[in-house]
């Protein structure tokens, strides 16, 4: 900051030879004797050493030099005042900047220093030169404060000491010197000033670190230029970018005190991609970073960022770490591209996770979902090793023993993970992965714990939205997320997206909204927690098939599906993740609960099954299954009935069902509205000593008839003489050709009606 170059303000008074009638004998003010006529001042034209010079005698105890001119005092403003002095008879005085301080009405202010420094002359003709800084603020080297009382100066010099020398002085020198103090009076610090060159190949970084280091608090600003940083650097101050920083990928910018995507958004010249990778290398790099604000920015990818890549010196990261409040979205263009490979491989049941002999196993790219005969559904490559030709899968194959060519789809992710070894506690809140139909979504790292998606958008995403091809999932939890299909024009049958698939234990899907793909999930885990979402899977057929919504792969499942709305599509439980699928001694179809929950679909084929059960291999029964409290309701038609087995691949062993309860359940347009246990009424018109009852077909599954907890006559039951009877009979179960009825055997003939209660499945 400098007044005479930004605003005009001329500070330095006149040259002596303009006269003296400009220059005082007294304070300089008005009315003042000046030394115009003085017997003791002459200006000398042509000195030595000053060219024009003022020579005067010093009569006086103080003789005074005061210049006439008003200088102004700026607040913020500081002068140095400076005089050449040399000694040319008589004695030696001693010299010293001096002044007269005016306030508002010109009158003087007190109370302040009105002198600089004092110089001793000590010889005749040697130059001495005096100075002294005047301001309104109390700063280290102001020699003269004056505060923001004094509104402007009279200055000049004193002579003191004995009488009777003679001096000559040069010219008075007034200089703004603010710039002195600007690193000390001002809030900002220029990297600038500290080295930085700004021409985008000197390496900056030292200047940079200087800069910050001297801040002490302030702000360093960045000025306008391309700096490169050759090196790592960490700003402990705010720091405001005009100019931006270019740096290789493996050195990290670290802005400790406005850590959020719009600062590196600046840092980095605009470039919002580029700004991410940086802030999310320097969030995984600094333990006082937790949160990445995204402060509501759009981040446009002109090609999936490999999260591992941006970091590069870090595959591993378990503190909890966020990510929010912000879009990301694609420049549609081939770096999107799916990359396709097909390969022979042999696959052994008894090394089930595992592809061996794979044929230019160097293209088949980590993450790839996987298809071939015997292949269950989001089976993807975990890893490869190209010395040994072997591929780790993600899950067993149910079917695929020998060898045959698979294909391998390497879909681009919006955020790939993949290259870390880990990454757990990581929260992305409230943000919008808008696909645009180009790209998948997330593609999760091979192993992790406690994953969370809160509140965020998967829009249109063209293959997948969320995708674990490891354990990365293990723990995850999805909150209050919109799932949106780029397929909602197309029939259910032609769609191929998929919203998320999981292999870890332990998923909780809670208040989602679904909408349009071919599945939303495929879990491969156990102990989920589906709660509270609105699953829609409709198209426009009439009538038309409907798919799963939710497919569970896990046998033993222990998974709770509660109070979702589950609209056109149907809950799958399946074990195509098992490489022996037929039933050895494991708990085989167990431990699920589906309470609660809303069931609806309309112009659907009568087939059609909220629940299906499709088992693959032999063996298989249901041990652990509890449907109580739902509402199922059909628009435009009617369901044969809620429940199903799909016998693609194996039936079900109905001997050994156990603990099964069907109960509570609200049924419209269901045409078997099935319970377990069963109540019904049954009315022998004619004495009989045998009674069949064939409950079917309101028997869950179409299953056997197992078992009757008890029956209770509704009025007498009479002989052939119309006497009551009052035996009881015994029951045969699992009676008729399809093992679905049960006859009651009487001790005698005998009529009348009553009220069963019946059950598919084992007491015991």
């Amino acid at each position: 900051m400098n007044k005479a170059i930004t605003d005009g303000i001329v500070f330095r008074p006149p040259a002596f030879g303009q006269g003296l009638d400009m220059w005082s004998s007294g304070d300089g003010t008005p009315g003042s004797d000046t030394y115009a006529a003085a017997f003791n001042a002459a200006f000398v034209p042509a000195d030595q050493d000053f060219g024009g010079a003022l020579e005067l005698q010093k009569t006086d105890t103080v003789q005074k030099l005061r210049y006439m001119g008003e200088t102004p005092i700026l607040p913020g403003c500081y002068l140095q005042i400076r005089a050449r002095v040399k000694a040319v008879a008589g004695n030696l005085p001693t010299v010293r900047i001096a002044a007269w301080a005016g306030g508002a009405g010109g009158a003087a202010v007190t109370g302040v220093t009105l002198t600089g420094p004092a110089v001793s002359l000590t010889g005749y003709g040697d130059v001495v030169e005096v100075s002294a800084i005047v301001g309104t603020g109390n700063r280290g080297g102001v020699d003269m404060v004056w505060g923001r009382e004094a509104l402007y100066g009279h200055f000049g010099l004193d002579l003191t000491g004995p009488n009777g020398g003679v001096v000559r002085i040069d010219d008075l020198d007034i200089e703004d010197v603010t710039s002195v103090f600007l690193r000390d009076y001002v809030t900002v610090v220029d990297v600038r000033d500290y080295g930085a060159v700004g021409d985008g190949v000197t390496d900056d970084h030292a200047a940079f670190e200087a800069a910050d280091a001297a801040a002490n608090g302030r702000e360093v600003l960045v000025s306008a230029g391309t700096y490169f940083l050759g090196d790592s650097v960490t700003f402990q101050s705010k720091v405001r970018f005009e100019g931006s920083v270019v740096m290789p990928v493996d050195k990290i910018l670290e802005l400790t005190k406005n850590y959020d995507l719009p600062s590196y958004v600046e840092a980095f010249g605009g470039d919002n991609e580029e700004a991410f990778k940086k802030a999310y290398q320097a969030l995984l790099n600094n333990p006082d970073h937790v949160e990445l604000d995204m402060a509501g920015r759009k981040v446009q990818l002109r090609a999936p960022i490999d999260m591992q890549a941006a970091v590069a010196n870090r595959t591993f990261y378990a503190q909890r770490h966020v990510i929010k409040n912000g879009q990301i979205s694609v420049v549609p263009g081939p770096n999107f591209d799916v990359e396709v490979a097909t390969s022979q491989a042999t696959y052994d049941p008894d090394d089930p996770k595992r592809l061996t002999n794979v044929v230019n196993v160097a293209n088949i790219k980590v993450g790839s979902l996987i298809e071939g005969n015997g292949v269950g559904r989001e089976i993807y490559v975990r890893e490869t090793n190209v010395g040994a030709q072997t591929i780790t899968l993600s899950h067993p194959l149910y079917d695929a023993a020998g060898t045959q060519v698979y294909t391998f789809r390497r879909f681009k992710y919006m955020w790939d993970f993949s290259g870390f070894d880990q990454i757990s506690r990581c929260l992305v809140q409230n943000v919008e992965f808008q696909c645009g139909g180009d790209c998948s979504g997330v593609l999760l790292p091979p192993t992790g714990k406690g994953f969370m998606f809160q509140d965020c958008f998967f829009t249109r995403a063209r293959e997948r939205c969320i995708t674990s091809h490891g354990e990365g999932d293990q723990g995850m939890m999805i909150d209050r997320c919109q799932f949106v299909s780029d397929e909602s024009s197309k029939l259910v049958t032609e769609r191929t997206s998929i919203g998320i698939n999981t292999n870890g234990n332990d998923l909780k899907v809670r208040n989602c909204r679904i909408t349009f793909f071919r599945h939303f999930a495929i879990i491969g885990g156990s102990s989920t927690i589906f709660s509270g979402n609105h699953m829609f899977q409709g198209d426009s057929a009439d009538p038309g098939p409907r798919l799963a919504g939710i497919v569970l792969t896990r046998t033993n499942n222990r998974a709770t599906i509660t109070g979702n709305y589950i609209d056109n599509c149907t809950i799958e439980w399946s074990n195509e993740y098992d490489h022996q699928p037929g039933f050895s001694s494991e708990f085989s179809f167990s431990s699920l609960s589906i309470t609660g929950n809303i069931f609806l679909c309309s112009s659907a084929v009568p087939s059609f099954n909220f629940l299906s059960v499709k088992p693959h291999g032999p063996g298989h029964f249901i041990s652990g299954l509890a449907v109580t409290g739902n509402t199922i309701r059909v628009i435009d038609g009617v369901l044969d009935r809620f429940e199903g087995i799909d016998t693609t691949f194996a039936t079900m062993n109905f001997e050994r069902f156990k603990n099964i309860k069907f109960s509570d359940n609200i049924f419209h347009n269901v045409r078997d509205e099935v319970e377990n246990p069963l109540v019904l009424e049954h009315t022998e018109a004619s004495v009989q000593r045998a009674w069949t009852v064939a409950p079917k077909p309101k028997l869950a599954f179409g299953a056997w008839l197992q078992h009757v907890e008890s029956l209770i006559p509704s009025g007498p039951i009479r002989d052939a003489n119309d006497e009551p009877h009052y035996g009881i009979p015994y029951y045969d179960s699992k009676q008729g050709p399809n093992n679905d009825e049960v006859v009651f055997r009487w001790e005698k003939p005998v009529r009348g009606s009553v009220v069963l209660r019946v059950r598919i499945d084992d007491l015991i």
